[in-house]
């Protein structure tokens, strides 16, 4: 046997008797099918059909008794195969052993080091009056009113509901019957504030706006468009009053104190779970550094291809033909190798430890997960288990809680410094924006 890493190549040897055993057998099952001239159904002689038939008969035999075989050695020494094998060197002749070679991956040995008290950077997040204070004006902007003033000529610091219709510049029309803008904000373009200066309410203006290259909306950045607008109102913008009242309107609070209070406790968690995240990963890059072993080509191609996978939706999400883009798959597949090594070995590296420390999914926790899942696609429990159920996706939220219980556990029994983690080593990306066939 040769071993080379994950790599392993076998030779096997069949015994003639048991060639000879399985050609008989499929001589037989071809004979009861095989129509020949000068002979009833099922009663061709076994000579003709193994002179016939030789090609047949070769495949049939080679096709029953080298997956036999080869499972018989896989089982009998115990190798845990993770990809497909590869049959090669046949050598099969009447009369004579039936000898091949099969090569395939199978799952490294691990062998673990140290993996509790790894030290990271973690500090308990803090939470100021000046952070609630700001959350607490974005509050208050989600429940301020705009009301409508009398008709003046339109200044900086108005918000003004315009109707907007483009003229020219664009591929598709634009058409906005009720848009506010607030004019001599930063957010708002130049073009528009300028547009809106002196303009009364029922007053039509005609203008161009030349958008930046980098404008959120696809179609229009980059572009001169011409429009035509109508001012239709003027508002002023009343925020409500930051009092017991105001917390009481927000939900299950009594005083503006238990908002602040609830605030202070959500900001906590947000900043906690974002703090041991980056705790996590620091973590997780120690332990990938501190175990050398060889990782199987199989899996890191499959996370290449699940990364790839992600990156088609995303495109395909925003409106991009995948089928006219010109992509370079394999400087795209390579730019991603490096960092699916390490997130393979991320992984088997947990899944070792879980299995250490005997930690698993209960089924209750499985059961919260599609609860949730559930809520989030609105629809009834039962029948979104049966919809994972049949993608074989209860096995993969089951080993997801089981991945972030190790880490949980990982970082509680970790040695924790004050300070942020270091930056990561940057990672190519897949491109962000695929060049379009021309």
């Amino acid at each position: 046997m040769l071993v080379e890493g994950c790599k392993h190549e076998i030779e096997i040897t069949v015994p003639v008797d048991e060639v000879e055993r399985q050609t008989e057998l499929v001589i037989s099952e071809i004979q009861k099918k095989a129509k020949i001239p000068g002979f009833r159904p099922g009663k061709v002689p076994a000579g003709i059909i193994r002179t016939r038939f030789a090609d047949r008969v070769r495949q049939d035999v080679l096709e029953k008794v080298i997956p036999d075989y080869l499972q018989k050695r896989i089982d009998s020494e115990d190798l845990k195969v993770v990809s497909r094998p590869n049959v090669s060197e046949v050598h099969f002749h009447q009369g004579e052993p039936l000898r091949f070679k099969a090569d395939f991956e199978v799952a490294p040995q691990i062998e673990l080091g140290e993996y509790r008290g790894v030290t990271i950077h973690y500090s308990e997040p803090e939470v100021s009056d000046a952070d609630i204070d700001e959350r607490l004006a974005a509050l208050q902007e989600q429940k301020a009113q705009y009301i409508t003033i009398d008709p003046r000529p339109a200044e900086d610091g108005d918000y003004c509901m315009v109707s907007l219709d483009s003229i020219s510049g664009v591929d598709q029309p634009v058409h906005q019957d009720e848009m506010m803008l607030h004019a001599g904000d930063p957010d708002t373009l130049p073009a528009f504030t300028e547009a809106l200066r002196g303009m009364s309410p029922d007053d039509e203006k005609e203008f161009e706006v030349t958008y930046p290259d980098e404008y959120a909306q696809e179609k229009l950045a980059g572009k001169t468009v011409k429009f035509r607008m109508k001012l239709k109102a003027i508002r002023r913008k009343e925020l409500p009053e930051l009092n017991d009242e105001f917390a009481k309107d927000l939900g299950d609070f009594n005083t503006l104190d238990e908002l602040r209070e609830a605030i202070r406790k959500n900001i906590f968690r947000e900043r906690e779970q974002g703090a041991q995240q980056k705790a996590k990963d620091e973590l997780v890059g120690e332990l990938v550094k501190a175990h050398d072993f060889p990782v199987p080509e199989a899996y890191v191609e499959r996370q290449i291809e699940s990364v790839l996978e992600t990156q088609m939706r995303q495109w395909q999400a925003r409106g991009i033909d995948i089928s006219k883009i010109k992509i370079d798959w394999e400087k795209l597949k390579e730019s991603q190798r490096a960092k699916a090594i390490k997130d393979v070995k991320a992984s088997l590296l947990l899944d070792k430890i879980s299995e250490r420390e005997a930690v698993h999914a209960t089924q209750d926790e499985v059961d919260r997960e599609v609860q949730q899942i559930a809520r989030q696609e609105r629809e009834p429990v039962a029948a979104m288990r049966k919809k994972l159920e049949k993608n074989n996706a209860i096995g993969r939220i089951a080993n997801h809680i089981r991945t972030e219980k190790t880490l949980n556990f990982l970082f509680e029994n970790s040695r924790k410094v004050a300070g942020e983690p270091p930056a990561p080593e940057p990672e190519a990306e897949p491109e962000s924006e695929p060049e379009s066939e021309s």
